[in-house]
């Protein structure tokens, strides 16, 4: 055989290699798309057509790839020149194993590419798919729950301009930027909860999660495994897969720890153990968690004369109490009443308005029930009344059981007869003190924090002034 003959011989065989290559792959293939350097469908399989939702392969000749099979990367091979030999291809179906090759000409330019789908029953590739599909499960899932425990709030949601007020979130936004923990101390309904999304969302833990837990809301029996998570079986009823606690969710974001007054002891000694190790284990677990969460406790409680009672613990206390921040009632800030009444209104997405008598009236109520009581109100009156202008019968009638606001002797400015400047001032000092802690039921290290005094400070002045502390 001369030269010539072995050359024919060598072509001939090698484009019927290529040939039946083809032909092999493409028969054993899901579907198989041939595009010209423009990236253009020339050539498409029945098979592959009727999976991205057309009736016959020829409705996509002419078309860009993208156009009928969306995220394609035929049109990069072009462009590179590189195959792309393995990747995954999502369909409306499932996802596909594909091949992606670029087409020369005998000069050696692309000028084209084809792209093959290969079956995804392939056992060689099954475990692949299978880790794919459970790590899109898996994302799929972390972003949901991502989702739901991001804020709704921030300072700006947190209406006032009182003084009570602006201190509130003065000291808030400070604490915004460090990680220490934060105490919420107030009423109930006075927006600890708020305030306390509002820190998140101002902290570099934003873009992590929220997560709350109410103390007081959860069985006690269940409140560990709910905080801590639980290990596969921990106990009889508990689910084989284990549990995730509410700590392992907040992981690296924060952790509000609402009602913390009313937390079991034994748990209290395990919070202690997660604030000062930065460690925990899931009950029924011997593994040790590391944890990186930002505490944001909250309380209506007295933890002070918990702590007397013994209900409380005291190191606990100390170690939360680093950041304390006293929301005041609403009777307390009365100013911030008509700017929190049309949020209000605004957020109800009626179009009532406030009749100054009636505003006047929300002025003299004592709000027990504090902004929640106050939203409760102004929903009643608005559904209750005929007219836009809510009066103040409208109000008087939703309010239920009027309770009157205690007016405190405001300290007198105007010095005596013969009363010296050092005299008034003490005077004046004195009455404001008093009056202060009178609000605060005695309690100096409140009155303190409400006087914007040191605590040190207010007992030297107190003792300066002959004000004995309550006991």
């Amino acid at each position: 055989m001369n030269t010539t003959e072995s050359l024919k011989d060598y072509q001939r065989v090698r484009t019927l290699a290529i040939r039946s290559l083809f032909e092999i792959i493409e028969q054993s293939s899901e579907g198989t798309v041939i595009v010209d350097r423009d990236a253009n469908i020339v050539w498409m399989n029945e098979r592959y057509a009727r999976r991205f939702g057309l009736d016959s392969a020829a409705g996509a000749i002419g078309k860009p790839c993208e156009s009928v099979i969306p995220g394609s990367l035929l049109r990069e091979v072009v462009r590179t020149g590189r195959p792309i030999l393995l990747d995954m291809q999502d369909t409306p179906k499932e996802p596909l194993v594909v091949m992606r090759l670029p087409i020369h000409d005998d000069a050696g330019s692309v000028i084209g590419a084809i792209g093959f789908a290969l079956f995804d029953e392939l056992r060689t590739l099954s475990p692949m798919l299978k880790r794919y599909l459970s790590m899109q499960e898996e994302l799929a899932s972390t972003r949901s729950l991502l989702r739901a425990r991001q804020t709704k709030y921030n300072f700006a949601h947190f209406i006032g301009t009182s003084a009570a007020s602006l201190e509130v979130k003065r000291r808030a936004r400070r604490s915004a930027s460090a990680d220490s923990p934060v105490l919420l101390l107030g009423e109930t309904g006075t927006g600890k909860e708020l305030l306390a999304q509002a820190i998140h969302s101002a902290s570099p833990r934003a873009h992590k999660a929220f997560v709350s837990i109410n103390s007081a809301a959860i069985p006690e029996a269940l409140l560990e495994a709910e905080f801590f998570g639980t290990a596969p079986g921990a106990f009889t009823g508990a689910d084989r897969k284990g549990r995730t606690g509410k700590l392992q969710i907040a992981q690296g974001g924060t952790l509000f720890l609402d009602e913390i007054g009313d937390m079991p002891l034994p748990l209290q000694s395990k919070l202690l153990r997660v604030l000062q190790e930065k460690e925990f284990e899931p009950v029924g677990s011997n593994e040790v968690i590391q944890s990186d969460v930002r505490v944001i406790a909250a309380t209506s409680t007295d933890l002070q004369a918990a702590i007397k009672r013994g209900e409380f613990r005291a190191d606990l206390y100390y170690r939360l109490n680093v950041l304390p921040i006293q929301v005041p009632p609403l009777r307390e800030r009365l100013d911030d009443l008509p700017a929190l009444s049309e949020a209000i209104l605004e957020e109800l997405r009626s179009q009532h308005e406030l009749h100054r008598d009636a505003l006047a009236l929300l002025g003299q109520h004592a709000w027990p029930g504090n902004i929640r009581e106050l939203r409760n109100v102004l929903e009643r009156a608005a559904l209750l009344s005929d007219d836009l202008m809510l009066t103040e019968q409208d109000i008087r009638g939703a309010i239920g059981t009027f309770t009157p606001v205690e007016r405190t002797a405001e300290p007198s400015m105007q010095a005596s007869a013969g009363e010296t400047f050092a005299q008034a001032r003490a005077r004046f000092d004195r009455q404001l003190i008093e009056s202060t802690l009178a609000q605060c039921a005695g309690k100096v290290p409140e009155a303190a924090v409400r006087l914007g005094l040191g605590r040190s400070t207010l007992y030297k002045k107190m003792a300066a002034l002959g004000i004995a502390e309550s006991t």
